[in-house]
């Protein structure tokens, strides 16, 4: 049985350090938040209002085109400071289904990514979320338990030494 006085395994002692000197941090940081297509109406809600507390404090947040988190999280920081914000897609925007083209439509920094139009949406997603914490100091991911794509792009993250969060829809 663990206590809440255990000390962490010593193969966490780094991150954990790693963490404390970021919420120390008074600088501006570029944060990835990705997450599931598929989230309960509440928890849209919250993305959405921690988008924007972030952008508030000026961070720059990276995320993608997706419905979900990722349009909670363009729909937090536009209502902010568009500049904050950059939209990496897994494809070209015309692979795009038209309510996400339409919400795109404001986002200042759009990268495509034309060469994975033939690839399948699994692989070019994966492609994208790799690309996308390249570019961030930080990883929040909203997930659920089976969520295998961004279950794999967190462990990435860490293997790159990024502080990353997790959370669990269930």
């Amino acid at each position: 049985m663990t206590r809440s006085l255990d000390l962490p395994a010593l193969d966490r002692i780094d991150t954990l350090a790693q963490e404390l000197a970021l919420l120390q941090d008074q600088g501006k940081r570029r944060i990835a938040i990705l997450g599931s297509r598929h989230v309960p109406v509440v928890a849209i809600h919250l993305v959405e209002l921690v988008a924007r507390a972030l952008a508030q404090e000026g961070h720059s947040l990276i995320t993608s085109g997706a419905q979900g988190v990722n349009a909670a999280v363009i729909r937090g920081v536009m209502a902010i400071d568009p500049s904050l914000l950059t939209v990496l897609l897994p494809q070209s925007i015309e692979r795009q289904p038209a309510e996400i083209r339409e919400r795109l439509e404001g986002v200042l920094h759009l990268v495509e990514k034309p060469e994975h139009d033939e690839l399948p949406l699994p692989m070019a997603s994966s492609l994208c979320n790799q690309e996308i914490i390249s570019r961030c100091d930080q990883l929040i991911c909203y997930a659920f338990h089976d969520s295998e794509t961004l279950l794999a792009s967190c462990r990435s993250a860490e293997d790159m030494g990024k502080v990353v969060t997790l959370m669990f829809f269930d």
